[in-house]
């Protein structure tokens, strides 16, 4: 029962990195590097990502600056990148792709941790489909070894204990997020 209560933490775990992942996604006015993760750029015929077919830099604040090793792909990185649809249009000089992230106006703020929120619910309710998972695996694995019940209901104790660190760590992380989108 052991294996099982660890494959689920383990799960649990999984969830919550997702979301991290999913946060970094979500500009909070600043330039974030991370937002460009998902984009490939297509590079010769490949998709590529888009960090390995220049240097992705951020020289302001609210400046993602992208200068590709191939001066030939200034045109195919800025086709990526409005393909993407991350709600910035890149301008080039010839040389360097800027992109220029403008202020987020209050209510735009809004919004967002609105967004952030969701987010954190939906981990929250995976984590806890995850739970009723382990809860029904232990009591069958339970019934097949013949475990004495007070076995059972410890490691279902053990489950649910887990299940309640990772939806306070999902609830910690959505307030971190949302107080750096609300920060002006």
């Amino acid at each position: 029962m052991q294996e099982i209560l660890d494959k689920h933490v383990e799960k649990m775990e999984k969830s919550l990195d997702n979301l991290k992942g999913e946060l970094t996604q979500i500009r909070a006015g600043r330039a974030n590097p991370h937002i460009l993760d998902g984009i490939k750029v297509d590079y010769y015929g490949t998709p590529t990502p888009l960090a390995q077919v220049g240097n992705v830099s951020v020289p302001e604040p609210r400046i993602i600056a992208i200068q590709p090793w191939d001066g030939s792909m200034l045109k195919e990185i800025e086709h990526a990148i409005n393909e993407a649809e991350i709600g910035i249009n890149p301008t080039n000089d010839g040389k360097v792709i800027r992109l220029v992230f403008p202020e987020l106006t209050e209510d735009r703020r809004k919004d967002l941790v609105k967004d952030i929120k969701k987010l954190g619910e939906n981990a929250k309710v995976a984590i806890r489909n995850i739970r009723r998972d382990g809860m029904d695996h232990i009591k069958k694995k339970g019934k097949e070894d013949g475990a004495p019940e007070d076995q059972v209901a410890d490691f279902e104790d053990s489950l649910q204990e887990a299940t309640d660190k990772y939806v306070k760590k999902v609830d910690e992380t959505v307030k971190a997020k949302s107080d750096e989108v609300m920060t002006v």
